[in-house]
């Protein structure tokens, strides 16, 4: 890291931010550029939990991780998974620190916004097919309108079969979207305040037109696509209810500006935070506490569900380490290792847009290029909902970044009055474990197409693997 700047004396009294481009040497700054192209390979394979995991597992496999299940006992050094119903993940690499004196967790959630097709979706009407759907997490739903989808997901027959779904990503493959109206008739729609413009019944797939049959068959359009599904994958209609069918944009991630500074693409909440994360977990070896990772789904629906935070998978996952570390590893012991840990919680945050700065406070606000942002607490208006982690907690990652010449940032969720939202801290602080938020910067958070600078990924990547690998 080139830090050969110089400053007055008195300078260095106050705290001023730091650009990461300033700071890379040439070399990191092809390895940020490189690093990106893999992250980028990485949101392309992964647009639902299910393929995050996926794709999570193969590589926790190849860098030598194996399932928690393949051992009867562990020692430090071991690098052990468990795959949590194909939906979460936990990882660890097995310190010399005994388990009860603590871990070391960085957390990060998989889920992104999407629209989620309903369990009987099918219908036609004025001779056209469509799909209905139920968006997932936070949208604007116009977002949603007029841009090509794909088809990702899961059917169980009804023998128990899976039948995986992928639609639309190859570019000989079909798309999906929901029809926007022509402006030349919107006069009623452009009065309403952008949130009731769209509504979320109206956010149908349009799905086919070709009828099936003679004009006497009741609902031939609709069974003409059924026989393609029926033809294609086996499917009938009643296979549709037990299934898990996500739209996502069908576009790739892609560099963005001339200077290919930014990563554009769908999902980087939180994705971004689950890779960079992902990337330090793998090449942490030998630490001296326990690392540990967790990719959490649910987390934009209330981190609900036996997938989600909420859940006692992580609880469940460091017992079964402990039991195979020590025979004798019980209940208290489980309650002493969870709460004497340290955690980051990698999820996004807003990256000042000055387009938009009227929402945001901009002494308190992060800045894409700034490095890696440390949120002492999220919420909304008075708190609500945050973990507000302990000055002692941000002193000591500030302390691990500044060794490890990590360039950091801090920022905040837009102004006090303004809205706000939360993450999974405070779920992994009911433990009794000591949390900070941090994470990466975006643009255009819960959009179709965020933006994120590739600086402050690497700088992710970068400050994770030091937390993870330090004492």
């Amino acid at each position: 890291m080139n830090t050969a700047i110089e400053q007055h004396p008195a300078a260095r009294l106050a705290y001023n931010r730091r650009n990461v481009w300033d700071l890379l040497s040439a070399e990191e700054k092809t390895q940020t550029m490189a690093f990106a192209e893999d992250y980028k390979q990485f949101l392309d394979a992964g647009k639902t939990e299910r393929e995050v995991v996926t794709v999570s597992e193969n590589l926790l496999r190849g860098a030598g991780f194996r399932d928690l299940s393949e051992y009867s006992s562990l020692k430090p050094g071991d690098k052990v998974y468990t795959n949590i119903r194909r939906k979460a993940l936990v990882a660890a690499v097995l310190g010399r620190i005994p388990l009860v004196k603590g871990l070391h967790l960085v957390g990060a959630h998989i889920d992104s916004p999407r629209l989620d097709l309903k369990p009987q979706p099918l219908y036609e009407e004025e001779d056209l097919v469509f799909l209905k759907t139920h968006y997932y997490g936070g949208i604007k739903k116009y977002q949603w309108l007029s841009v090509p989808l794909a088809l990702h997901g899961l059917v169980v027959k009804n023998d128990g079969s899976s039948i995986p779904v992928i639609i639309g990503e190859n570019p000989l493959e079909p798309v999906f979207t929901v029809s926007d109206l022509l402006p030349h008739l919107a006069k009623d729609q452009m009065d309403k305040k952008m949130l009731e413009a769209v509504s979320g019944e109206s956010l149908n797939i349009l799905a086919g037109s070709i009828p099936l049959g003679s004009t006497e068959l009741n609902e031939r359009f609709k069974l003409a696509v059924l026989e393609l599904l029926y033809r294609n994958y086996g499917l009938v209609e009643e296979d549709l209810i037990s299934a898990e069918l996500e739209l996502v944009p069908a576009w790739p991630a892609r560099d963005v500006g001339l200077d290919r500074s930014f990563v554009g693409g769908y999902g980087q909440d939180d994705r971004v935070c689950a890779y960079t994360a992902l990337r330090a977990c793998l090449e942490t070896s030998a630490p001296e506490r326990t690392a540990v990772l967790v990719l959490a789904d649910k987390e934009e629906t209330g981190s609900t569900g036996n997938t989600g935070m909420t859940a006692a998978f992580l609880a469940n996952a460091v017992a079964e380490i402990g039991f195979r570390c020590s025979p004798d590893f019980n209940e208290l012991h489980l309650r002493r290792t969870l709460a004497n840990s340290r955690a980051l919680s990698a999820d996004v945050n807003v990256a000042l847009d000055p387009n938009y700065g009227d929402v945001v406070e901009k002494r308190n606000t992060a800045r894409l290029g700034g490095g890696l942002i440390l949120t002492k607490y999220t919420g909304t208006r008075g708190k609500s909902g945050t973990n507000d982690a302990h000055a002692e907690m941000v002193a000591w990652i500030r302390q691990i970044f500044n060794r490890s010449g990590i360039i950091w940032q801090t920022g905040e969720l837009g102004k006090v009055d303004q809205g706000g939202g939360g993450t999974v801290a405070h779920f992994m602080a009911a433990h009794g474990m000591d949390v900070l938020d941090c994470g990466v910067g975006l643009l255009g958070m819960h959009s179709p197409f965020e933006i994120a600078s590739k600086a402050d990924i690497f700088m992710a990547y970068r400050g994770y693997g030091a937390f993870l690998a330090s004492h």
